[in-house]
C-alpha cells in the first residue's frame, strides 16, 4: 500500500497589503490555532513541480480550511482568478464515522451570516447520503464507510448562500478520491479449468492459461497476482512419480515438464493457488484437469495370420467371414481405427473387405460372382493400416498381413446371356431370313443348350433351337402397337438340355430403323373446276405412311399432260391448274408426287377433274353439258356401258350358282353316285405328307380287300396319296363313287423348321385334302365288285406294325409345340 504524501506548507500568494493578509487562522480537530496558506492559481503554477495538485492529500494531522472564493488583491487592476482546491483523498473502509474531511469558508463571512450547501453524487444524487456539510461551519464529513470497489471518486459542488438563499459566491467543485485497501481476495474465473496435451509432448509445451481476478485497485500492489501449483494427481492414480507440469507465476500459463505416455497416464489433476500483493497477500485455490490426447504410435496387427472361408459360386455374399485386428492406441479413437486391403490374389476384383466401425473387424464379401469351373479356390493376402498416419517410433514398424483362403462351392448353374438385354438395330424393311442375333448365351456346365422364343407378340422372329441364331420371319412394321419408342422387345428362353428345369430368360431389344417403304399417295383423286377460271384450281395434298424424314416435304409434278400444270405452294400442298381455257367436260390428269426419303419413292396418281361453267358463286350451272361432252379420258356414256356389262356378268354368275345347287339337291334325292349314301355320312379329311410310315413292307397297317381285276387299278392322281398294300407305288384302287382325272390342289411340300408353325402346316394340308376330289375317304365303307371269300389282307382290328418302334426317331415331335406333347411322351424312348 502506497503511503500518503506528507503535508508540505506552501507560501500563500503575495498581495499588496502584506503577507499577513494571505493566511487564515482555523481550528483543527484539537482546537489549536494553525496557520494554513491558501493556494491561488498562480501559486499552484509556481509549485506544480514540488507538489502536483493531483497528488495533494488532505490527510495531514489537521483538516485544512479552504477559501475557495478568495480573490487576489493588489494596487493595480487585476483579472479575477478562482482558487484551485486540491483533490481530497480518503481511505475506504474507514473506522471513524463520521469523519471530517475538509472545511470551506467564504470571504463574505465578515459581512454577515453565510450558509454552506453541498450537492452532487454522494449527497443528494445516487449514491445518496455518503457525505454531508455543516451549514454554519462548512465542514464536509463522511456519513458511512466508503467502498472503492463501488465508487472510486466523487465530484461535488459547494455553495455559499445568504440566509435569504441568495448566492454569495459562484459554486466551487470539490474532488474526493477513495484510496484502495487490500480488502478483496483474488478468485479464479472458473471453478475448474480443462485442457489437453498430446502424449509425448516436448518439455515446455504450453498446455493452457488459467486466470484469476482481484477487485482491488489494479494500480496498486493489492491487485498484483502470483500463480502456483500446490499438488498433482494422475489418472489412473499413482502413475506420476514426478511433477509433470509447471505454471508461470505472473501469467498463469501451464506447460509440460516431461513427456507423458497416454497408455500409462490418461489425465492429471492440478491444485492451483493464486495470491495478491505478488504472492504475499490474500490467496485462493482452484483446479485444472489436463487430458493426455492419443497419438498414433501403435500400428495395427491381424491375429491370427491365416483364415479359411467358403463361398458359393454365382452368388453375391455380403459376408463370407471376418478377420480380427488389434491396436494399442485408444480404443474407439481415430488412431485406433483401421482399414483393410486386398493386396494379392484378386486380379478380377471378386472380393471386397470393409471395416466394422464398432469392433474394428474386417468383413470379407463377394461382390462379383465366382466361377467354380474357372477357379475353385482363391488365396488372398490382406494388409491392415490405420486411417491416421503413424508417428514417432512406430514409423519403422512392419505392416501386418494375413492369408485368407476362399474355397468356391460348385452348383448347377443356369445358362447365362452374354448381354441382357440384347441390343440390335435393324431396318423395318428387313429381308425375311436375315440373321438378327447370334451367340447370345452360354452355360459353363454344359455345351448343349436349347433356345426358345417365349414372347414375340407380332411373330416377327424365328430362332434355331440348337444354336440360338435369331432370324427375321418377315419384315417389321414400326407402326405396330407393340413397338414403343421404335423398340420392339421379345423374350428369349434358354435352358440346359442336359438337366431339367434350369433355364433363364433374356430380352431382345430390336431398335427399328425407319425406312422409306411407302410411296406417297395423292389426295383428292377427283375434283371440280370452273372453265372460266373463277377458281384458282384444285388444291392437292399427299399422305405418306412413313415417318419423317421419309415423308414430307413432297414434290408435285405433271406426268405427261401439256395443258395442265401443278404448282407447289408449301411442303405438303400444291395447286393443279389448266394452262389454257378448256371446254366443259371430264379430264383425267396424271400427277406425280415424290417424298423426301432415301431412296426417294414416287407415285403417279390419276385425278378425274370435272370442268364446268360456274355461276357467280362458283357452282356448276350446266352439269349435263359436262356429262355428255366428249373429251380426253373415259366419257360418262362409256362408263355406263362398262357398268352394264359388269352387272350382266354378275347376274350370269348368280344363275350358274343356282343351277348347281339344284343339281346337288336332285342327286341327294335320287341316291347319288354312291350306293347307300345317307344324310348322316360324315367323312373325315385326309392328310397327305411325304412321310409314308414303315415303308413298302409295312403291309399290316393299311391292309384292305382290293379288286383283283387289274383293269380297276388306276394311276394315283396325287403323289402325296399313300400307297395301298398289294399295289405298286403310285397305283391305288379305283373308287366307284368318285370322279377321276380332276385337277388336285397343291399340298405343302416340306414341314416347317419352327415347331410353332406346325399348326399352320397341318391346316394347309387339311384344306388341300378337303378340296382334293381324287383322294378317297378311307374311313368310310368302300364299295367294290364281289371277288369271292377270303382275303390275303390281315385284320384291321390291330394297327400293330411288324417293324419295331425302336428303329424310328420321334424327337421331332417335341418341336411341334404343346398340342403334341402327349404324343411326344408316348413315343419318347426315355
Amino acid at each position: 500500500m502506497r503511503s500518503p504524501l506528507p503535508f508540505v506548507p506552501l507560501p500563500y500568494p503575495s498581495s499588496g497589503k502584506g503577507a499577513s493578509s494571505g493566511m487564515q487562522t482555523v481550528k483543527s480537530r484539537t482546537n489549536l490555532p494553525i496557520k494554513r496558506p491558501l493556494l491561488s492559481s498562480r501559486s499552484l503554477e509556481t509549485i506544480s513541480q514540488v507538489w502536483p495538485s493531483s497528488q495533494t492529500q488532505q490527510h495531514g494531522p489537521e483538516p485544512a480550511v479552504l477559501y475557495p472564493w478568495r480573490q487576489a488583491r493588489g494596487g493595480l487592476a487585476r483579472i479575477k482568478r478562482d482558487w484551485i482546491i486540491p483533490p481530497i483523498r480518503v481511505l475506504e473502509n474507514g473506522k471513524q464515522v463520521p469523519e471530517q474531511l475538509v472545511q470551506i469558508k467564504s470571504d463574505k463571512v465578515s459581512t454577515g451570516q453565510v450558509i454552506y450547501r453541498l450537492e452532487g453524487p454522494g449527497v443528494n444524487q445516487e449514491p445518496k447520503d455518503l457525505f454531508e456539510i455543516d451549514e454554519k461551519t462548512g465542514w464536509i464529513n463522511t456519513k458511512m464507510p466508503l467502498d472503492r470497489e463501488k465508487y472510486s471518486s466523487f465530484t461535488l459542488k459547494a455553495f455559499a448562500l445568504s440566509p435569504s438563499g441568495e448566492r454569495l459566491e459562484s459554486p466551487t467543485t470539490i474532488e474526493i478520491y477513495v484510496l484502495d485497501q487490500n480488502d478483496n481476495r483474488p478468485n479464479f474465473t472458473k471453478p475448474q479449468f480443462e485442457g489437453s496435451v498430446r502424449e509425448f509432448a516436448l518439455p515446455g509445451t504450453s498446455v493452457m492459461r488459467v486466470k484469476a481476478e482481484d477487485k482491488d485497485d489494479p494500480m496498486t500492489d493489492n491487485a498484483i497476482l502470483s500463480y502456483s501449483i500446490l499438488k498433482q494427481e494422475s489418472f489412473p492414480p499413482n502413475k506420476a512419480e514426478k511433477n509433470m507440469f509447471g505454471i508461470r507465476e505472473t501469467t498463469g500459463e501451464i506447460y509440460t515438464l516431461e513427456g507423458i505416455d497416454r497408455e500409462e497416464i490418461q489425465a492429471i489433476s492440478l491444485t492451483l493457488q493464486v495470491a495478491d500483493m505478488s504472492g504475499m497477500g490474500l490467496t485462493s485455490t482452484g483446479h485444472a484437469i489436463i487430458n493426455i490426447t492419443d497419438i498414433n504410435n501403435h500400428g495395427p496387427k491381424i491375429l491370427p495370420d491365416k483364415y479359411k472361408f467358403y463361398a458359393v459360386e454365382n452368388a453375391l455374399t455380403e459376408a463370407i467371414g471376418k478377420v480380427n485386428a488389434t491396436d494399442g492406441d485408444e480404443q474407439g479413437g481415430k488412431n485406433w481405427e483401421v482399414q483393410y486391403h486386398i493386396s494379392e490374389g484378386d486380379p478380377n476384383a471378386h472380393f471386397s473387405i470393409i471395416t466394422d466401425p464398432v469392433t474394428n473387424q474386417g468383413i470379407l464379401s463377394v461382390i462379383k460372382p465366382l466361377d467354380f469351373e474357372s477357379s475353385p479356390e482363391h488365396e488372398l493376402v490382406l494388409t491392415v493400416s490405420n486411417l491416421v498416419p503413424l508417428e514417432g517410433m512406430s514409423l519403422d514398424s512392419p505392416i501386418s498381413t494375413a492369408t485368407v483362403t476362399v474355397v468356391v462351392l460348385n452348383e448347377n448353374e443356369a445358362p447365362r446371356f452374354y448381354v441382357d438385354p440384347i441390343p440390335v438395330k435393324v431396318p423395318e424393311s428387313i429381308v425375311p431370313g436375315t440373321v438378327i442375333a447370334q451367340n447370345i448365351a452360354h452355360d459353363p456346365d454344359t455345351t448343349r443348350l436349347r433356345f426358345e422364343i417365349s414372347h414375340d407378340p407380332e411373330r416377327w422372329l424365328a430362332i434355331n433351337h440348337d444354336t440360338g441364331v435369331v432370324t427375321a420371319r418377315q419384315a417389321f412394321n414400326i407402326r405396330s402397337r407393340h413397338v414403343k419408342d421404335n423398340i420392339y422387345r421379345a423374350r428369349i428362353k434358354v435352358s440346359d438340355a442336359d438337366t431339367d428345369g434350369i433355364s433363364t430368360t433374356g430380352t431382345l431389344e430390336i431398335s427399328l430403323i425407319e425406312t422409306n417403304d411407302h410411296s406417297p399417295q395423292l389426295f383428292p383423286l377427283s375434283a371440280t373446276m370452273c372453265s372460266n377460271r373463277q377458281t384458282k384450281g384444285v388444291l392437292l395434298t399427299a399422305t405418306d405412311e412413313d415417318m419423317p424424314p421419309h415423308s414430307a416435304p413432297f414434290t408435285f409434278t405433271m406426268f405427261s399432260e401439256a395443258n395442265w400444270t401443278v404448282m407447289n405452294i408449301n411442303e405438303t400442298h400444291a395447286i393443279l391448274e389448266h394452262l389454257v381455257d378448256v371446254e366443259s367436260g371430264e379430264f383425267s390428269v396424271h400427277v406425280t408426287v415424290s417424298d423426301s426419303g432415301a431412296p426417294q419413292l414416287t407415285s403417279v396418281n390419276q385425278i378425274n377433274v370435272t370442268v364446268c361453267p360456274c355461276d357467280a358463286d362458283g357452282e356448276c350451272k350446266a352439269i349435263f353439258d359436262a356429262i355428255f361432252a366428249n373429251r380426253v379420258g373415259i366419257s360418262f356414256i362409256a362408263l355406263i356401258v362398262i357398268m352394264s356389262c359388269l352387272t350382266l356378268l354378275f347376274l350370269l354368275l348368280l344363275l350358274t350358282v343356282a343351277v348347281g345347287a339344284c343339281k346337288r339337291h336332285h342327286m341327294k334325292k335320287g341316291g347319288g353316285l354312291l350306293i347307300g349314301v345317307s344324310d348322316d355320312d360324315i367323312r373325315d379329311n385326309v392328310f397327305n405328307y411325304d412321310e409314308q410310315g414303315g415303308g413298302e413292307e409295312d403291309e399290316n397297317v393299311f391292309n384292305i380287300d382290293l379288286l383283283r381285276n387289274p383293269s380297276d387299278i388306276a394311276p394315283s392322281p396325287s403323289p402325296f396319296a399313300p400307297p395301298v398294300s398289294g399295289f405298286p407305288r403310285g397305283r391305288q384302287p379305283l373308287r366307284k363313287d368318285a370322279p377321276h382325272n380332276l385337277p388336285s390342289p397343291t399340298y405343302p411340300r416340306r414341314p416347317p423348321a419352327d415347331p410353332t408353325d406346325i399348326e399352320d402346316f397341318i391346316n394347309d394340308g387339311l384344306e388341300a385334302a378337303d378340296n382334293d376330289p381324287n383322294v378317297p375317304p378311307y374311313d368310310t365303307a368302300l364299295i367294290y365288285d364281289y371277288e369271292g371269300d377270303g382275303s390275303l389282307a390281315g385284320s384291321l382290328s390291330t394297327l400293330a406294325s411288324a417293324s419295331s418302334d425302336g428303329d424310328q426317331d420321334y424327337d421331332y415331335l417335341n418341336d411341334w409345340g404343346p398340342r403334341f406333347k402327349k404324343l411326344a411322351n408316348m413315343y419318347d424312348p426315355r
